[in-house]
């Protein structure tokens, strides 16, 4: 009992040592902050994947009350008013990148509607915008077939429609992409600093030579590794609470369904594992340009293959197996399932239970390179 008391001393001390130096390193408090704030905030404001002020322009060959009606049926906030160009004008301002779509209904449009004969109209997309050409068609192509349908029954031969539908949105109820956004950026960026401030704080001591200094202290390797985990780790999960509550719920009026406590908890278990594969990234990398260069490519396919970007659905199966060792895909499953659907412990514990897991045996194995990187100091 004595032993494992001292063990637990000194991983305490050597904890409060790593707050104390992470303290003293304005550029790295500057991170944080930055991070779980302004990032967070200007990601869910500024990208916007759904359609929002969209500039349409229409070429009118009919002339029509149909077209008329349809002309005016483009309102905000999904899109800006309409502007009638002339035919001879489309590449011109679709070159120029002056609208989005530009719908062009041909001549006789009205009549062949009245007639049931389908007339096809063309709606041209500056598809460089590629999440809002994708989302826009959709709401073009809504719309038109909304006021479309209104306008015929109002023939007397009009023949009324057999079943209508009705679509709910969970979760999201009105689409909106600061939601996601938000609450996904928040996930981005405890992944992001869980590698970045332990591989760090490992690097600086090798750098300012202060690793000679634990060495002659009466602490094993794994008391040192565990204190940059709890104190690194404890930073982030403070953070990334506080950011939830003031960021998204407060600043951004985002509702958050589940428990803050409960994310709270997932992220820990999370950044024990994301903490401990810094630290091994760290061990392999021999100057902090270098853990920078390793950590990006490690960091952008946790990331995009995680399942927030694109659903593992989507994905080859060898790669949705592959990630499954990840522990970003099941802590953004953990994270989507609270924040979004108000899981709680009894739904999400098998992916606290694999990063737990996945923690292990990163730690297990960053125990051992970090054994061997102190060897070489001795």
């Amino acid at each position: 009992m004595a032993g494992w008391g001292q063990r637990t001393r000194n991983v305490l001390a050597l904890s409060v040592k790593e707050l104390r130096s992470l303290l003293r390193d304005p550029v790295l408090l500057l991170l944080v902050l930055h991070t779980f704030t302004f990032a967070i905030y200007s990601v869910a404001k500024g990208v916007q994947t759904d359609v929002k002020n969209a500039a349409i322009a229409i070429v009118d060959e009919d002339r029509s009350e149909l077209t008329t009606r349809l002309r005016g049926a483009f309102l905000p906030p999904h899109f800006k008013p309409s502007t009638l160009i002339g035919v001879n004008d489309v590449d011109t301002v679709m070159d120029a990148g002056a609208y989005s779509f530009v719908i062009h209904f041909p001549a006789g449009f009205e009549r062949d509607v009245l007639a049931g004969r389908a007339p096809t109209l063309q709606i041209n997309v500056d598809a460089t915008a590629m999440t809002m050409a994708g989302s826009g068609v959709g709401y073009i192509e809504a719309i038109i077939a909304r006021e479309t349908a209104a306008f015929v029954a109002r023939e007397p031969t009009a023949t009324a429609q057999a079943f209508s539908v009705a679509t709910r949105a969970r979760f999201n109820p009105n689409l909106d992409a600061a939601w996601f956004m938000a609450v996904m950026q928040l996930i981005q960026n405890v992944t992001m600093m869980g590698l970045v401030l332990t591989g760090a704080a490992v690097i600086r001591e090798r750098e300012h030579g202060t690793i000679e200094h634990l060495l002659a202290m009466p602490v094993a390797a794994g008391e040192i590794m565990l204190s940059k985990i709890i104190a690194n780790g404890g930073v982030i999960v403070v953070a990334s609470v506080a950011s939830l509550i003031a960021v998204v719920q407060i600043l951004l009026d985002i509702p958050i369904a589940g428990s803050e406590l409960l994310f709270g908890l997932g992220a820990a278990v999370y950044l024990f594992s994301i903490t401990a594969l810094g630290i091994l990234l760290s061990t392999i990398a021999r100057s902090m340009q270098q853990f920078g260069l390793l950590c990006i490519p490690v960091f952008v396919v946790m990331n995009m293959l995680s399942g927030g970007v694109t659903p593992l659905d989507a994905m080859p199966p060898g790669l949705q197996l592959f990630m499954q060792m990840s522990p970003s895909t099941h802590y953004v499953n953990f994270a989507q399932a609270v924040l979004y659907r108000g899981a709680g412990l009894d739904i999400v514990w098998p992916q606290l239970a694999a990063n737990a897991v996945l923690g292990a045996l990163f730690f297990s194995f960053g125990l051992y390179r970090f054994r061997a990187s102190i060897a070489e100091h001795r």
